[in-house]
């Protein structure tokens, strides 16, 4: 009688044991397969980044087993909104200083969970060939909107053309202490930057406007160092800060950040655009 009663238990712990492993396999497997597939917030129209993701994505699979997933948007306010909804795990479109005014203006906790690259901005001339030879009083032209204009203001001071008041990091014509040349700064839209070249000694322009008008970037007479001045551009992976410690979606960091990556954007992109997380700006 015990030892029929022993072979019940025994018989009833397989079956409680099967029924625990078959749970785990049509339940939590499936949920734990789920959490590896990571939907990433990035900017339409571009096939270079399109090409450069695809890479990433493979290595993503291959390497780490998370499956990506891109949501694209046209519009740069929509994809850190889309980030604090939910609606994205992860987005990749903005630099450092972006992502620090965004958080300020909105009262967001977002964060960057590693850099991807950095585009330099140059300035060009259609009259000059080194920033020597700008004339005295000459005209140079800089985007208008807060974070461009900065940007392009640092360039100069970087250029040797003038000198930042001591402390600026959101840099404006006020922020001007030293303009050795006299210099004039004409401010437009980013957009008009590259068109103004008829009418200016040079003018600072973004690496994609610079593309649509059909500029080299090769042509360029400066190109913004990679220095402490230009660290705030660096593009970044953002998340929520409270998923920062999230262990899949540093996985995606590790899958972007690869040789691999690197040997794409030089491919595509040339010089014009340079990955960034092993930079050295401390100089």
């Amino acid at each position: 009688m015990k030892r029929k009663k022993r072979r019940n238990i025994i018989i009833w712990s397989v079956v409680a044991l099967i029924v625990v492993i078959a749970g785990y396999f049509s339940f939590i497997r499936p949920q734990q397969q789920a959490k590896r597939t990571v939907t990433v917030g990035i900017m339409a129209g571009s096939k270079q980044d399109d090409e450069i993701w695809n890479s990433v994505s493979k290595t993503a699979k291959d390497k780490y087993n998370v499956t990506l997933k891109f949501k694209r948007f046209t519009d740069y306010n929509q994809p850190n909104k889309a980030l604090e909804n939910g609606d994205v795990d992860l987005n990749a479109f903005q630099h450092k200083l972006f992502l620090q005014t965004w958080n300020k203006a909105h009262k967001t906790d977002l964060v960057s969970l590693g850099d991807t690259f950095i585009t330099p901005i140059r300035l060009y001339s259609k009259q000059y060939k080194s920033v020597k030879e700008i004339p005295n009083g000459g005209t140079i032209a800089v985007p208008n909107d807060a974070s461009n204009e900065s940007r392009a203001l640092f360039a100069l001071k970087n250029a040797g053309l003038i000198d930042l008041k001591k402390g600026t990091k959101l840099a404006t014509v006020s922020s001007i202490s030293k303009n050795p040349r006299d210099l004039k700064i004409k401010e437009l839209a980013a957009d008009q930057t590259a068109r103004s070249l008829d009418n200016v000694d040079a003018s600072v322009v973004n690496t994609n406007y610079a593309q649509a008008a059909g500029l080299n970037y090769k042509s360029a007479i400066f190109v913004e160092p990679v220095n402490r001045d230009s660290k705030q551009w660096v593009n970044i992976i953002a998340v929520k800060g409270s998923e920062k410690n999230n262990k899949i979606y540093k996985d995606v960091v590790r899958a972007y950040q690869t040789e691999k990556t690197k040997r794409e954007i030089k491919k595509l992109y040339g010089t014009a655009e340079i990955p960034a997380w092993d930079l050295n700006f401390n100089k």
